[in-house]
């Protein structure tokens, strides 16, 4: 019963509560059943603004320190691991299937490469509206869309078909990343 060794924290703060979530940290020695030792359980007791009953995780680890960097660092694990998972799934970096192994690296190479140009527009090049985007949503409506090539004398006009995106946003994306373009020492024009 890992909730007695946080009951203490489990009452509800007095006066009124902010805006900000606040977190309460708490590290204590459990043994399961099924385990052969007690081991270190941290957990973190969220309260936020609007909601009657607390938010309580448990993490089970044999790192050392307070509760709270503990916490953190398994936080940014999960963060990365998210980023593994949203490669695999957006950029399909997985997908090796060349006979041989050379082919191989320069395939997941090309992956990484289509994952970091697609975190850069995510990042730095995306209006604030569409900033939650995940790379999945970027690829589909950004990158596979239809389009037609026309040429003319002296430039080379792309029409994009506007399904998902607006031709308003596309122009606050290529803005975005014209004042980019102008922040680097050596930049080019676009």
């Amino acid at each position: 019963m890992l909730e007695h060794h946080i009951g203490h924290l489990l009452a509800r703060p007095v006066g009124r509560p902010p805006k900000q979530p606040q977190r309460v940290y708490h590290s204590f020695e459990y043994r399961a059943e099924s385990w052969d030792r007690a081991r270190r359980v941290v957990a973190q007791i969220e309260w936020h603004q609007g909601e009657l009953f607390p938010r309580v995780g448990f993490i089970v680890t044999n790192l050392t320190g307070s509760a709270k960097p503990v916490v953190n660092f398994y936080n940014q694990r999960g963060t990365a691991e998210q980023w593994i998972k949203e490669g695999k799934y957006a950029v399909r970096w997985t997908r090796l299937s060349c006979h041989s192994f050379d082919a191989n690296q320069v395939r997941l190479q090309l992956h990484v490469l289509a994952y970091n140009l697609g975190n850069f527009l995510r990042r730095l090049a995306l209006p604030p509206s569409v900033k939650h985007w995940t790379l999945t949503t970027l690829r589909d409506k950004l990158v596979k869309i239809g389009s037609k090539i026309v040429h003319h004398a002296r430039y080379v006009t792309f029409q994009l078909a506007e399904v998902a995106v607006s031709g308003r946003l596309y122009r606050a994306i290529l803005d975005q990343i014209r004042r980019f373009a102008a922040i680097s020492p050596r930049a080019a024009p676009i």
